[in-house]
């Protein structure tokens, strides 16, 4: 596949499925060619693409081939998988009398899946004498697509049906029910200027056995474009409480040269002056420990696979309390640009997942930051180091300065060096 010259590739190939900044990161990169053969070194595939092609490829890899997906990577990202891999967590960690990690699994709403959990679900709901807000997604939807709010039992009464009529025969007047999680609803997020938003970040498994995590310094809060109200009347406003941009896109008075974004390194200075720094600092801490524990939850039953690695955007959210929440992840994270900060943080990021995934074999293997990501578990937790061997001050680096391009800078020096 890669032409090589003295053990060293001086040409990979790769393919892309997509046309935005991915396409546009791997035709820049050099040393890189684009082929529309099946002699790729490096594929960009979707979702639908590893389901129906990998068994078919997998005996052709060489050892360098990579691909971006690994092949039940649906353990975490479907919704319903993610939720039931938690859950299993808990009750596993529970049994081992770990007591005190598995209440660290709090991060995610009360959870149903229906129809399957619909009676528990039901019990659970007729228990809550406040008749709380309840939100709904399909399993296996994206952007916001099919969520609704709601609080009372009729809203969800085909799932009902669905349940009673499960292992009957199918009867023709009968609708066809998706799977749906339910979820109690965070009604009390943490506000900037009256707005809601959640975290969009981004995180690079390189292998599972053993868990290797690599977190991005920087990403971005996404808003809502309307002032936040908990209230029950407006549950049908999908703009004031569902923050994707999708979703916010469509908005009247969308504004498309402002987008609805702010890096989060913007919203941690804003942070600060809300907030003691220890706090603010806890709080990012605490969406570092969340995203490693769901990858554990999941470790055991992920198909591992040297070929393979994730880019997964997570969805975080920040209640009033700076409590964070696990919202979902995304195991195709957007990769198109909506604005010019936008597109300068996806470019300078798929670069540096790149040099992580390493296919020129630059790196010495002992990095624990590569471009703008850090190493946060390698086989365990990785404790934050600035350059020189120092102890860091901070216990991440998310939210931090992100000095990706004098790193890369180093790091080539260093590559050149030892030539």
């Amino acid at each position: 596949m890669s032409r090589t010259t003295g053990g060293k590739k001086t040409e990979i190939k790769f393919k892309s499925l997509f046309s935005n900044t991915i396409h546009e990161v791997l035709s820049k990169r050099p040393g890189w060619k684009e082929t529309d053969k099946d002699d790729w070194d490096f594929i960009w595939a979707d979702k639908d693409w590893i389901r129906l092609h990998f068994d078919e490829f997998r005996n052709s890899f060489s050892p360098t081939t990579r691909i971006n997906h690994f092949r039940n990577h649906y353990e975490l990202t479907r919704k319903d998988h993610m939720v039931k891999n938690l859950k299993r967590m808990v009750s596993n960690l529970r049994r081992e009398d770990k007591a005190a990690e598995a209440a660290n699994y709090d991060f995610f709403p009360v959870t149903y899946l229906l129809p399957m959990e619909y009676g528990v679900f039901v019990e659970d709901f007729k228990r809550q004498s406040d008749r709380p807000i309840w939100i709904a997604k399909p399993t296996g939807k994206a952007q916001g697509k099919g969520i609704f709010l709601f609080t009372d039992l009729k809203d969800v009464k085909l799932w009902k049906r669905a349940a009673e009529n499960r292992g009957k025969p199918a009867q023709e007047d009968e609708e066809d029910v998706e799977n749906y999680v339910v979820q109690r609803y965070i009604t009390n997020p943490y506000l900037v200027g009256g707005k809601k938003f959640d975290l969009r970040i981004y995180v690079l498994v390189t292998s599972y056995m053993p868990l290797t995590v690599w977190l991005y310094r920087q990403g971005f809060a996404r808003f809502s474009g309307f002032r936040y109200s908990g209230g029950k009347t407006q549950l049908k406003d999908t703009y004031l409480h569902l923050t994707n941009v999708a979703v916010q896109k469509t908005a009247p008075g969308y504004d498309r040269d402002a987008g609805c974004k702010w890096l989060i390194d913007c919203l941690k200075r804003y942070m600060l002056t809300q907030h003691e720094p220890e706090v603010v600092n806890a709080m990012f801490l605490d969406i570092q420990m969340l995203i490693i524990r769901t990858l554990l939850a999941v470790q055991k039953v992920m198909m591992n696979d040297k070929h393979c690695f994730e880019l997964y955007g997570y969805d975080i959210m920040i209640d009033e309390n700076l409590k964070t929440w696990l919202i979902e992840v995304n195991a195709s994270p957007s990769l198109t640009a909506d604005t010019p900060s936008d597109h300068e943080l996806k470019v300078g990021m798929l670069d540096d997942m790149l040099d992580v995934v390493d296919l020129e074999e630059r790196r010495t293997g002992d990095e624990v930051q590569v471009g703008g990501f850090d190493l946060v578990y390698n086989g365990g937790h990785v404790r934050p180091m600035l350059s020189g061997n120092r102890p860091a001050s901070v216990s991440t680096f998310l939210g931090t300065y992100n000095d990706r391009v004098e790193v890369k800078r180093r790091a080539m020096r260093e590559y050149l060096k030892s030539r």
